[in-house]
């Protein structure tokens, strides 16, 4: 097998030029990307949808940084803040409604742990996983190989190492799962505080909408 056979397969590789190649690909685009005029939301909603491919209403606030591009899967609105990292040396799938705040980083890249063997460039890539309406903190960490559920608040500065379930507000280094998310929490806007009646008034109106869609 060639090396991106390798890197595909989940296998041990080494970055060769032909790894590099279709690195330099997505190196292009980001550079597109990352120098465009950040008032023109049409064209960067356009440069985004030539990185990742399918998708669905994706914005990426610029600049943002990854290895391949093709190798993001992303749901419908899909949202990145500023300095959004996303190693994908394997695959990165992230379900709907989902948004990353500032700093927020995936890695899938990992490197032997005894560094005679690091120091031969081999290095692998493990899956990472998102579902449904997750909401991921600022400066938070997904590591390689974590399942983060649906409808899931990771908060800011975390990292991540292992699953978190579903319905869960998860917080740490290392990240782990404080509460889970219930009806009560419907209308929580910030801590103890509700959001005010007539934003909420608007919210059931457009869940009314909707439902009847």
């Amino acid at each position: 097998m060639n090396m991106t056979e390798r890197r595909d397969k989940g296998l041990a590789y080494i970055s060769d030029e032909e790894v590099f190649a279709e690195q330099a690909v997505c190196r292009r685009i980001l550079q597109k990307l990352n120098f465009m005029d950040r008032s023109d939301f049409k064209g960067i909603a356009k440069v985004v949808k030539e990185l990742l491919g399918k998708s669905e209403n994706a914005m990426i606030n610029p600049p943002f940084y990854c290895d391949y591009g093709k190798h993001i899967e992303v749901g419908k609105n899909f949202f990145a803040n500023y300095n959004c990292t996303i190693l994908d040396v394997a695959k990165v799938k992230i379900g709907d409604n989902c948004q990353m705040a500032p700093n927020a980083a995936i890695y899938t890249a990992g490197h032997p742990i005894h560094p005679d063997t690091r120091n031969t460039l081999y290095e692998y890539g493990r899956e990472v996983t998102i579902g449904d309406n997750v909401w991921i903190g600022g400066n938070s960490v997904i590591c390689p190989g974590v399942h983060v559920g649906s409808n899931v608040v990771i908060g800011a500065g975390s990292v991540v190492t292992k699953d978190i379930p579903d319905w869960s507000v998860a917080a740490g280094n290392p990240c782990r799962v404080i509460r889970r998310i219930t009806e009560a929490d419907r209308r929580r806007l910030f801590r103890d505080e509700e959001i005010d009646d007539e934003a909420w008034e608007d919210i059931k109106n457009r869940e009314r909408r909707s439902n009847y869609a």
